[in-house]
């Protein structure tokens, strides 16, 4: 039975993906404002994001939900989406009061206002269900088969059939529940509103505390896009580039942390790194901490002392929790359309309440910060990076495992455990998300080596590894590093070993296998099959499983391919 923890990992690490689009449309939409280049076209192409985050937030989430991260759920997301909202449209009745004074062609036109209105209130929500719906139900039904009348609908053509299905029954919910939802989101507003000081100093301290998990995705999703209401906008990051003067108090509180009390955390343990390793401890803590600057991507560093010293990291917690409520007492504003960083700083320092108050704040915290973290790692001898044991160099470690140190992808999967040992392999902003056969084959000191700045093992099969912004590029070399063998040739050989194209009947990818139904199993060469998928081949009357592990998905769609040519 899985935890909770383990439940809603795979969604936050989904809901990053529409996440992701973020800094381009508010890079769009500040470069296009009068204050700036005043160029209303490009204005225009940045709000477009904001505006369809739901039907994006809908396939993204599918996307990212569905097994083997296929197109095919995020087709179902936005069906799903498309026919919920639209449907829902119809159903949402109109208050009496909103239509006072309006008759003909006015009057329909209100209504229509009204109704628009409402769904841009309704959209994120709905596009994140949609997504939650059609990635289930891609999972469930891509390998359904059908009667042969019905057979083109079958697999992962149903998924969207389904989706539509499903978003009729939410667009029902959404449209005659309208008044309760709208209630309900009011009310949750209202409540985190009133919290004040106590409300932000608790959603920063959380945020911090949940980074280990990757759940404050989750916890940022409500008030950075759900919160507030400021002429239909909903949600903290939307309403301040909608020009709400109340937007930012979700945001503010990370610049002094992010911008100037890590970095300068990051100078404390280069302080107390011994003289004679300090020349190669510089170039890390310099890296994360511009990057961290910069961009406002912080878990490279946190992660360096998240799990060397817990205390250290809960008063990082709490000092994130203090700046949110701090910035919010002193009436500072300010945004993001990505991570508190630098560029989001510069770019929206026209739309900020007092951004010019951040560098005093921000250079205290850099003080706080710097005295507590040198204090901390003297007391009680912290191994943080530069002082801890010395390992082997990247290239001895390499050459000990019998890895090329340019093939960065063959590297990781050697100090993963092999190929053998990788079930699954995912990446969000600043981690790799994998599912392992065998935790401790993995060998953490060598991923030391090959950059890596911390480890969570959520589960005995589940890893991640942090790794910074890399972290969806090494997840692609990794794969390419694991299907680089399944070759032109090789899908040939297998054809062969199967009785030729005209013996496959049906080629399906499931969890670490590829599944292929034979019109007459005694055509097949069982010893070909074993020698070809190293992994094993298990014969089954009817269909034999080739057991491709990560590779399952690529291996299935190249025999597919090739059998249609």
């Amino acid at each position: 039975m899985k935890s909770l923890v383990e439940t809603l990992q795979p969604l936050g690490r989904a809901l990053m993906l529409p996440i992701a689009v973020l800094p381009a449309a508010g890079l769009l939409l500040r470069f296009g404002q009068p204050d700036l280049c005043n160029i209303p076209f490009i204005a225009a192409a940045g709000d477009a994001i904001f505006s369809h985050l739901g039907l994006l937030f809908a396939i993204g989430v599918a996307f990212g939900l569905a097994k083997e991260n296929h197109g095919a759920a995020g087709l179902a997301g936005a069906v799903c989406f498309l026919v919920a909202t639209v449907g829902a449209k119809t159903l949402i009745v109109v208050p009496p009061e909103s239509l006072q004074g309006f008759s003909g062609a006015a009057r329909s036109f209100a209504e229509s206002a009204f109704r628009e209105a409402a769904l841009a209130k309704l959209g994120i929500p709905a596009g994140i269900i949609s997504g939650l719906v059609s990635g289930a139900l891609y999972n469930r039904f891509h390998e359904i088969k059908l009667p042969d009348c019905l057979a083109f609908f079958g697999g992962r053509r149903f998924v969207p059939i389904a989706a539509g299905c499903a978003g009729i029954l939410l667009a029902a919910i959404l449209g005659y529940g309208w008044t309760t939802i709208n209630a309900g989101m009011d009310s949750f507003s209202h409540a985190i509103s009133r919290a004040g000081a106590l409300g932000l100093f608790v959603y920063g301290t959380a945020n911090r505390l949940l980074l280990v998990t990757g759940l404050h995705h989750i916890l940022n999703n409500l008030v950075w896009f759900m919160l507030g209401d400021f002429h239909g906008v909903t949600g903290d990051i939307k309403r301040f580039f909608a020009g709400d003067p109340t937007a930012g108090a979700f945001m503010t509180g990370f610049f002094p942390v992010m911008m100037f009390g890590l970095p300068a955390a990051c100078l404390a343990m280069y302080h107390t790194v011994p003289k004679a390793r300090r020349p190669e401890a510089s170039g890390l803590f310099l890296s994360m901490a511009l990057t961290a600057f910069l961009t406002g991507v912080t878990e490279p560093i946190e992660f360096s002392f998240m799990f060397l010293a817990p205390g250290l990291y809960a008063v990082h917690a709490v000092l994130t929790g203090t700046s949110m409520a701090l910035m919010n007492f002193l009436g500072i504003k300010l945004g993001f359309g990505f991570s508190a960083g630098l560029v989001d700083y510069l770019i929206n320092f026209g739309k900020a309440t007092h951004p010019l108050m951040l560098l005093p704040v921000g250079a205290a915290f850099g003080v706080i910060y710097y005295a507590i973290f040198r204090f901390a790692i003297h007391k009680f001898d912290l191994k943080t990076p530069g002082r801890e044991e010395m390992q082997p160099t990247t290239s001895s470690a390499s050459a000990a495992a019998g890895i090329v140190p340019t093939d960065r992808g063959a590297a990781f999967v050697a100090a993963l455990g092999g190929a053998d040992n990788l079930v699954n392999i995912d990446a969000c902003t600043t981690r790799l998300r994998l599912v392992v056969k065998n935790g401790k084959a993995v060998d953490e000191a060598t991923l030391k080596t090959l950059g890596t700045r911390g480890i969570v093992r959520p589960s005995p099969d589940d890893l991640q590894v942090v790794l910074g912004p890399i972290a969806d590029q090494v997840a692609g070399e990794i794969r390419e590093c694991l299907t680089a063998g399944i070759d032109d040739a090789a899908v040939r050989r297998l054809l062969a070993a199967l009785g030729g194209r005209q013996n496959v009947q049906s080629i399906a990818s499931r969890a670490g296998r590829v599944v292929v139904t034979l019109r007459e199993p005694a055509s097949s060469n069982a010893a070909a099959l074993k020698d070809l998928v190293p992994r094993g081949v298990v014969v089954l009357p009817g269909s034999v499983q080739l057991l491709f592990g990560p590779q399952s998905a690529v291996a299935a769609e190249r025999l597919l391919a090739a059998g249609e040519r």
